[in-house]
């Protein structure tokens, strides 16, 4: 078992495979460290070369999966593959650098669990940069996490944080939220961002309206996840108190209107305010009733299954 695993997902990128893994022998060593890739269905000869690097690497492992099914399910199958205690991930890009990887082991052995890659200067598009720092800045108020860069894909892991997390959708931009609602210490580091040489981005303007639904999701299941009820039937009550006020409001006044006999006494269906009332009302129990069915979903919860297929594998020599 290598203490060091490089866990590297990849979309396409032939072009960098070796020079990425000549610098992470160059920043590591080679003997303590496997490589984990994980090819994402590529569609270029990313397998072809990564089979070659197998032949001259003996400690590189590979997975090549059948289309292509997101970086979280790369990353998932990735950890499962590994065998250090100390998990890295990082893109196949070149833009990280692996000489940061000993920072970040150090920083571990401050007794962290988590350390995140900060990259303070980056060389990506404004289109890239500008949605990434109000993501960033949202995710760090409601997560209470002090990190600058949450979408860095350069961390390392202590191998119990992992075993700890699913990982599906998006989620891979959020592990560090995910483990620090878990009880794990995390850190984070400034590393060095280098411009893109080959290839092209993986991402377009789609993913910023993602990222925020992913976002209302980690929320979600960092505060409420064991504890539905919580949210949903505050949310409920709260709906059903005040409908219920509103509701006897009206009463009161329909009732007093006859009673002190005005001469246009005040008729219900006649006021907004009624059926509003009323829709408060369902709405709420509805919202109760659902707290209850997503409570027993959370008592009865399976083990999540895989995302992914595989359709090819490379192993060390035994």
């Amino acid at each position: 078992m290598n203490p060091i695993s490089v866990v590297i997902p990849l979309l396409n990128e032939q072009e960098t495979l070796f020079e990425l893994v000549r610098r992470i022998d160059a920043a590591s060593d080679r003997e303590l460290c496997e490589i984990v890739l994980v090819d994402d269905g590529s569609t270029d000869g990313s397998w072809q070369t990564i089979e070659e690097l197998a032949q001259t690497r003996g400690s590189v492992r590979a997975l090549r999966f059948r289309r292509n099914f997101g970086k979280a399910a790369a990353l998932a199958a990735g950890f499962a593959e590994a065998t250090g205690q100390i998990i890295i991930t990082m893109d196949a890009d070149l833009q990280d650098d692996p000489k940061e990887i000993p920072r970040m082991l150090a920083k571990l052995g401050e007794g962290y669990d988590v350390v995140s890659g900060w990259k303070q200067h980056r060389f990506d598009p404004w289109h890239k940069r500008w949605p990434s720092l109000g993501f960033n800045a949202i995710l760090r108020y409601f997560s209470k996490i002090p990190l600058h860069d949450f979408n860095c894909g350069f961390k390392a892991y202590r191998r119990e944080v992992l075993e700890e997390i699913d990982l599906y959708g998006e989620m891979h931009r959020f592990v560090p939220v995910l483990a620090a609602a878990r009880g794990f210490k995390v850190a984070e580091i400034t590393v060095e961002h280098h411009p893109r040489e080959f290839g092209s981005s993986k991402y377009g303007w789609s993913r910023i309206p993602k990222g925020f639904l992913d976002l209302a999701t980690v929320v979600f299941l960092t505060r409420f996840r064991y504890r539905p009820q919580h949210l949903l039937g505050g949310l409920g009550g709260t709906l059903f108190f005040v409908g219920s006020v509103m509701l006897g409001l009206l009463i009161c006044g329909w009732v007093w209107t006859r009673l002190a006999g005005y001469a246009n006494p005040l008729h219900l269906h006649e006021r907004a305010s009624f059926f509003v009332s009323i829709l408060l009302i369902v709405v709420g129990i509805q919202a109760f009733a659902t707290g209850l069915i997503a409570e027993l979903l959370v008592a009865n919860a399976q083990p999540a299954r895989r995302v992914y297929s595989i359709a090819q594998r490379v192993d060390p020599p035994s």
